[in-house]
């Protein structure tokens, strides 16, 4: 299932067109859905569709994806004036097809918190709040971009706890703390 899940997504190179325009359908309407994202961009791996799904954003989007006098899929991008952001809207801002020159300013839990003095770091973080900037005034943005800071800071420090924690149980010998046949997902089969 893991390696079907990815290669679903990773032999199709990211610059065909029928990656989110459908080779049988070849709508633009269709490729500005935030539906179209989901195809690849779901998962344990990566829950990009979870969290937006689950946000407020997601959630205007659902609410009123079918009405189009919020969301005229047939208009470009450039031209646009949703009721909220898809996920196109967003990380093709204009109609741009490089989504990755507008990605998000975190990868892996906020590693990239590391890079917080770097130039590019800067640019990325200003460039993130000039496409909220859209519909949020600057500082909304940056406050909520300082909270996705802190959040990331918390979840760095827990995830450090938990290794620190099965460490410690390794070394006290405890490195198999349930046995197979007593383990709720336990089926039987040795």
């Amino acid at each position: 299932g893991d390696t079907a899940g990815c290669t679903f997504c990773h032999t199709s190179p990211e610059e065909r067109c029928s990656t989110c325009h459908q080779r049988h359908q070849f709508n633009p309407a269709v490729a500005r859905k935030s539906e179209q994202c989901k195809t690849c961009h779901w998962g344990k791996d990566h829950r990009d569709w979870e969290a937006y799904d689950i946000s407020i954003h997601g959630t205007v989007y659902q609410v009123n994806k079918w009405d189009p006098t919020q969301f005229d899929m047939s208009k470009k991008l450039a031209d646009a004036d949703y009721v909220g952001p898809t996920c196109q809207y967003c990380h093709m801002r204009g109609g741009h097809h490089n989504v990755q020159r507008l990605s998000t300013v975190y990868t892996s839990m906020g590693m990239s918190n590391a890079d917080r003095g770097a130039p590019l770091w800067k640019e990325k973080r200003d460039t993130w709040v000039s496409v909220c900037d859209d519909c949020h005034s600057p500082r909304f943005a940056r406050e909520n971009l300082q909270a996705m800071d802190e959040a990331c800071k918390d979840a760095g420090l827990k995830y450090t706890e938990t290794f620190k924690v099965v460490e410690n149980l390794m070394l006290d010998g405890m490195g198999e703390p349930m046995p197979k046949d007593l383990a709720p997902d336990w089926s039987g089969q040795h």
